[in-house]
Parts: C-alpha cells; structure tokens; sequence
C-alpha cells in the first residue's frame, strides 16, 4: 500500500468531545452529574463507555439499572456502528461537545442490538473483517493468519494500539502488483433520509479500461442521488472520518487509508446544512 502513515495515524486518533448526560426519567438517588469523555471515533460506544456507565451507577440502585443504552435527539445509537459514522451521519452540523443521553431502562427491541458483552463486539468485528477480506482477497489473506494475528487484531483494536493493529493490518492491506488494487472495495453507504440501513453492492477500484474508479464513480453508480446533477447546486455532504474526501480521489487509495479498523469505508450521505 502507499505509504502514507500520516493520514493512518490522523483516522486512528480522531476524538469527539462528548457529554453524556442520563435521562431525566432514571431514577436516581442524588443529582447525576454530566461525564465528558473523548470518544474515538473508530471505536464503538458500547467497547469505550465503561467510565459513564460506572459514573452514573454510582447514584442509582441496583435495582433500577439494566443495559445501558444511548440516544442522541431521539434517536437510538446503535453500538454496533462506528462512532464516527453516528457521529457524522445523526450531528456532523451540531456543535461540539456531541450531547449524548444515556439510559438504563426501556431497552428499544426494535432499533438496537443487545450487546451482552466484549465478547459481542469482538464477534461482530472480526465478522466484518472477515466480510471485507472476502470481498478484497477472496478471504485468502485472513484465513491465512494464525489465531495469534487475528487477536492481535482485535487487542490493538480495543486497547488503542495503533502499532499493534497495524502490524497485522497492513497485510490485509496489501494486493498482488499488477492488480492495480483488491477485488472488490468494502464499502457501506449510509443515508439518514431513507430507511434502508445501508446500501453494499459489488464494485472494483479498476475499470475495465485499467483506469482507477474514483469516489464520484462510486456514487454515481450506486447511489446517484448524493451527487449534484451538472447543473444543479450541492444538495448532499458525502463525509467520511468527518472530512469531505474530493471526489476525484481513487477509490483503492481512500480503501487503503480512509477505512474503518473493521476495514470498510462507511461513507455518510447527509443533507447540506443550511446557514
């Protein structure tokens, strides 16, 4: 892969100020007071909230707590989502710090995963990871790794170590020289205007013509709704890590540096705001 480190490093350590603050209809036994937190945004909530949820237990009975949850306006936060996708999907255009509501009773069955343990989240990353080899590699790259990389995979993933989830990253990185790139990109588009929950369709980094597909490719291929017509102005923010990538860049370089750690680009298709 080109070796463009920086960009790496910069995706890994993004951060989001955030305030969490439980709802009103907790019982609680004295005030709780708001916990801020910088949350990462390649994480997902349920692996980094330990501390909130230990802060807010500390003035609740036992009785009154069950599996914590979070909402942001209304809306339930699903856990099994990068924070960085939630975050610029549902309140790219609010101020900082992110205003998060945090529950313990009146689990939403309907929008949200159960998430029993690490152990939830670990399946479901390594799930994708294996999803997207199978679409980059055939999965041959991760079924060749020992069960010694793939948990080295998965702790420098939950314990912050970018080093250590790199070293065995990069491979899954990596494509035969005269491919020109992966099979397929891993990708999910996401809208917050349609209730579909994403959209994932087969698509190559290289034309036919051996020409590098790009971002606008992509979008006008699977989801031509994001991009501007020709004459019209911009209707649509197409925000990856919370950056707006040009939509001339390669498809294969924004796979390589922009993807999430669970190896796909998830890419937020959100309104423009208006001033």
């Amino acid at each position: 892969m080109t070796d463009d480190r920086d960009v790496l490093r910069d995706v890994w350590f993004g951060r989001i100020p955030t305030c969490f603050t439980l709802c009103q209809d907790e019982i609680t036994e004295r005030e709780a007071e708001p916990y801020y937190l910088l949350l990462p945004r390649v994480s997902y909530l349920t692996l980094v909230t330990d501390k909130v949820k230990k802060h807010f237990q500390k003035v609740m009975r036992q009785e009154d707590i069950s599996e914590i949850w979070f909402e942001y306006e209304g809306t339930p936060l699903k856990w099994h989502y990068p924070i960085g996708l939630l975050f610029d999907l549902l309140a790219s255009s609010s101020a900082l710090p992110w205003n998060i509501t945090v529950h313990f009773k009146s689990f939403p069955e309907k929008d949200l995963l159960h998430c029993p343990s690490k152990d939830a989240i670990e399946a479901h990353f390594m799930s994708c990871m294996k999803e997207a080899d199978a679409l980059k590699h055939k999965s041959q790259v991760i079924n060749e790794m020992q069960k010694k990389d793939h948990k080295q995979l998965w702790m420098g993933f939950q314990n912050d170590r970018f080093d250590q989830f790199w070293a065995i990253n990069r491979k899954l990185m990596e494509y035969p020289a005269e491919e020109n790139g992966f099979r397929y990109i891993p990708f999910r588009i996401y809208q917050t205007t349609t209730e579909r929950p994403f959209i994932q369709k087969l698509f190559r980094p290289v034309a036919a013509d051996g020409q590098l597909h790009t971002l606008g490719d992509l979008l006008k291929e699977v989801c031509p709704s994001a991009v501007a017509p020709e004459d019209g102005g911009k209707k649509n923010q197409v925000m990856i890590h919370g950056i707006e990538p040009m939509l001339e860049t390669p498809l294969q370089w924004l796979s390589e540096h922009l993807s999430y750690p669970d190896n796909f680009l998830h890419i937020s298709i959100i309104p423009q705001p208006t001033d």
